[in-house]
């Protein structure tokens, strides 16, 4: 079997079912990011070591989810087969919440980054908010499984808390956002 199939060349695609929509249809924007954002987990996978390792098996299971997410979402609102359930949000939250509680207590804005570990969890989640931001779009105009949008939506937040526990474990500090900078710049006059 071949892995191009030319099916897409007039820039149509197939949803779960066989509805033909534009490949620029909202419904392929949100399942398509939500790809994005799984590769970008896989590699994620890839900055976890030593004591980071901890969080392998964990992103492995939200990419499990994810493939199961991004089904409901390529999937018609006259065929709501839908697969993905509210209990990978609860295990989210248990998770969120060990990490908050094994993490210092925020006191202010944190700015993205530390750790290797830490900075790669940031941009997966920034890529989740808009993945978000696409599904809000998509159930604006049809029907959704909510439960992939409430996912979406914690899954944010256990990126955050993510990292500030890698950056934990990697003995660095969260750094954080400081609202008169002037002892950064210079005065010297150089350009």
């Amino acid at each position: 079997m071949k892995l191009y199939t030319k099916h897409g060349d007039q820039g149509m695609t197939q949803l779960v079912g066989g509805t033909k929509v534009s490949k620029d249809d909202r419904q392929v924007i949100a399942y398509g990011t939500m790809d994005e954002l799984n590769a970008w987990i896989g590699c994620t996978i890839t900055f976890c070591s030593g004591p980071t390792a901890i969080f392998i098996k964990e992103l492995q299971e939200i990419q499990q989810c994810l493939f199961d997410a991004g089904h409901d979402l390529a999937t018609p609102p006259d065929r709501p087969a839908h697969i993905f359930s509210e209990k990978n949000v609860a295990w989210l939250e248990k998770r969120i919440d060990f990490y908050s509680a094994h993490s210092p207590e925020i006191k202010q804005f944190i700015l993205p980054g530390g750790s290797r570990t830490a900075a790669v969890l940031h941009i997966a989640r920034t890529v989740t908010r808009r993945l978000e931001r696409q599904i809000v779009a998509l159930q604006n105009e049809t029907s959704i499984n909510k439960a992939v949008l409430k996912y979406v939506n914690r899954l944010s937040d256990y990126f955050f808390a993510a990292a500030r526990y890698a950056n934990v474990l990697n003995q660095v500090d969260d750094a954080f956002y400081v609202r008169d900078r002037e002892e950064f710049h210079d005065d010297s006059g150089r350009e």
